[in-house]
């Protein structure tokens, strides 16, 4: 059967997965309808369905419409609302075509008093469960005809009628990101946004709906994420009647973007995904496609990198960082990532921002010296950026006051002491990537962290009538730079960063190789924050650090081990001060260090399963599992702890002990892991024998 196939007698459209179909239909009518997201169909199964739903009283107008727009006895949340410049909002579309390039179905559609056209994108791949949408909208008319665009979705994503609903997506704050939140969706619209211009750290552009019978390993799941790094609004919609659809959009309630005529404006993708195996065969879903398909090196084991924010802070010289680097070394890290306070008058966070060329008197003979020495100790050398930003202490504002994002005649917002730069403006863009071009060009930068520690207020531009288009522009040149930069330099990293993990979503994945999950690299903070990262987002793109104890933020104070068993679950790095750490400590760091690199195709190339107080991932015939003991009542019982994802007639054999495992027995039985004290934790490394 085909990815796409066209039923032209039935006006039917199925896209089909390798375990899922999605079917779209016209009615007599000629409005599109959702009729089918879920299991695969054959195309005479799907020939059969009947309409989702179709509720019409005076008072209630309710049919599952696969896009709608505004007019009529539409009562529902619209895909798509525009104005006109007469004030009308109604659209009436005529279905005027469709195209198939292999696993892409665009359907065409003209407004019927208007010349506005309408293109909805479909693709969906032969390897992965994703289905992704977009759309994008044309205006045909004169160069003086302009309307309103309020709200262009990129997908609305209707689920099946079900029992009941449930809603799974993520919370949280800055050093307290992913805390994953299920609840019963209310009869009501839920929403889930960000209007700081980032993704966000209190909430993340992705959303699951299930029945609530949906467990780690069985029932159904039905994901959608949106591929977009700046504000976003996800509204889950539940009406009396029992449909449900979530709609994805880019932007927030409030701007509008003016399309004129000769204009189009083409919106973010959004990805959904169907799983029959639970929120674990979910997440391993959206871990597959995020590999086939957003990461642009995907196959690249991710090094062991050291940062120096926490060993240094702003106090950075080369000397300091020579030393750091020779330590780091010495535990076998295979990335040197030098942090804030290395440029311009950068000692504090008052100053030096937008001036990116080292420190004169730190670095009196520029970065060459220590780039020179980080490779001579057998490592790749790496730099933080914040490129969006301005310190009004800095040479860059005396000389641009006008770059920065301002509204006429108020006040400006200061947060961390520093502005942002409108990416918007094309010399502003143009110089961010003329500075990082030359960073990277002229001392052989391996690696940029890029971080973004505020957000977006008094988004304007004084006298432009377009101004609202900032905030999608904005990102739209973070992209283009980020993309440049790695067009231009091939072996170029790039690590995403704001405040931690507050721009964290399958857009910046698509340009960039590992996200800074957070700020809080707490091991025991870290279990629920690295949980709710690996909801969608794989192990291999989740930075996590070893730093010390006790830590720096929350002075809680852990095991060695502890801290690195957590850490190796991701893309570990190592961030402590090493200059305070014992012979001791450093022995046995570069003992787990050697470890990590042992186990490190399976954490970030393998099937990732969420067990009871462990993680266990599976690649080929290898398997890891790291558990973890927190605190617990005196007699509760000590339970086996169950593996996942095995043959059930192989054996497995530790690698480290010997001992050999039959796989039916680690999987209904399970095996005790020995942690009796609070704050232990275990590593397990397995091969199958046969």
């Amino acid at each position: 059967m085909t990815a796409v196939h066209h039923d032209s007698a039935a006006r039917l459209w199925m896209l089909s997965t390798p375990g899922s179909s999605y079917v779209v239909r016209l009615d007599d009518e000629g409005r599109l309808r959702h009729l089918h997201w879920g299991a695969r169909l054959t195309p005479e199964q799907a020939a059969a369905l009947p309409h989702l739903l179709d509720v019409a009283t005076n008072f209630d107008g309710e049919l599952a419409e696969e896009y709608p727009g505004e007019g009529g006895a539409r009562f529902g949340v619209p895909a798509l609302r525009l104005r006109y410049a007469d004030g009308t909002r109604t659209t009436q579309w005529d279905h005027t075509g469709h195209t198939v390039d292999g696993g892409l179905l665009t359907l065409a559609f003209r407004e019927r008093l208007s010349p506005l056209e309408l293109r909805l994108h479909y693709r969906v791949h032969d390897d992965c469960e994703a289905v992704e949408r977009w759309a994008e909208l044309h205006h045909g008319g004169g160069a003086d005809d302009t309307v309103r665009v309020q709200q262009l979705a990129a997908a609305r994503w209707t689920l099946p009628l079900l029992p009941d609903y449930r809603i799974s997506h993520l919370t949280g704050g800055w050093s307290a990101e992913n805390q994953l939140a299920r609840a019963p969706l209310a009869r009501a619209e839920t929403v889930l946004t960000s209007r700081r211009g980032i993704t966000g750290h209190q909430a993340n552009p992705w959303v699951a709906l299930d029945a609530g019978d949906a467990g780690e390993e069985h029932g159904e799941v039905w994901g959608s994420a949106l591929a977009w790094s700046g504000s976003w609004r996800i509204t889950v919609e539940r009406t009396v009647h029992g449909l449900v659809a979530a709609t994805h959009g880019a932007g927030h309630e409030g701007p509008e973007v003016l399309l004129r005529g000769g204009g189009s404006w083409r919106t973010p993708v959004s990805v959904g995904l169907y799983s029959a195996g639970g929120f674990g065969g979910a997440s391993r879903a959206w871990h597959a496609y995020v590999r086939a398909h957003v990461l642009p090196r995907p196959d690249e084991l991710r090094p062991v990198l050291y940062n120096s924010w926490e060993a240094t802070g702003f106090d950075v010289d080369e000397q300091g960082q020579r030393d750091l680097a020779r330590r780091a070394a010495a535990l076998g890290v295979e990335l040197f990532v030098m942090d804030d306070g290395w440029f311009g008058a950068r000692k504090d966070d008052s100053a030096g921002l937008g001036d990116w060329t080292p420190a004169p008197d730190r670095f009196p003979d520029g970065l060459a010296p220590l780039a020179a020495e980080v490779r001579r100790l057998g490592m790749r050398f790496g730099l933080w950026v914040e490129p969006e930003m301005v310190n009004p202490d800095s040479d860059l504002y005396r000389a641009h006051p006008d770059w920065v994002l301002n509204e006429t005649g108020r006040p400006r917002t200061e947060l961390r002491n520093q502005l942002v730069l409108d990416f918007a403006r094309p010399e502003v863009a143009a110089w961010a990537h003329d500075r990082l071009d030359r960073l990277v060009r002229d001392h052989g930068v391996d690696h940029l962290k890029w971080d973004m520690n505020r957000v977006l207020t008094e988004a304007g531009r004084p006298g432009d009538p377009d101004a609202d288009r900032l905030w999608h522009d904005h990102v739209r040149a973070v992209y283009t730079v980020m993309d440049e930069l790695r067009a231009d330099h091939p072996g170029l990293r790039i690590e995403a960063c704001s405040g931690g993990g507050g721009r964290t979503d399958l857009g910046i994945l698509a340009r960039t190789d590992q996200v800074w999950t957070s700020d809080n690299t707490d091991a025991l903070d870290r279990i629920a924050i690295q949980h709710g990262y690996g909801q969608t987002y794989p192990p291999g793109t989740m930075g996590a650090w070893v730093t010390d104890s006790p830590n720096p933020l929350t002075g809680r104070a852990l095991p060695l081990e502890f801290r690195f068993h957590l850490a190796m679950t991701g893309a570990l790095g190592i961030g402590g001060d090493l200059t305070e750490w014992s012979e001791d400590e450093l022995a046995r760091a570069a003992g787990l260090v050697e470890r990590y690199k042992r186990i490190r195709p399976v954490v970030q190339r393998g099937r990732l399963y969420r067990l009871a107080d462990a993680v266990q991932y599976v690649h080929e015939d290898e398997v890891v599992v790291v558990a973890w003991r927190l605190a617990r009542r005196h007699g509760a019982p000590v339970v086996p702890l169950r593996l996942a994802g095995l043959e059930p007639r192989g054996r497995y054999r530790d690698l480290d002990t010997g001992e050999v495992h039959h796989g039916a027995v680690l999987t209904s039985r399970g095996l005790t892991t020995g942690l009796t004290r609070d704050h232990t934790s275990l590593l397990l490394h397995l091969r199958r024998d046969s």
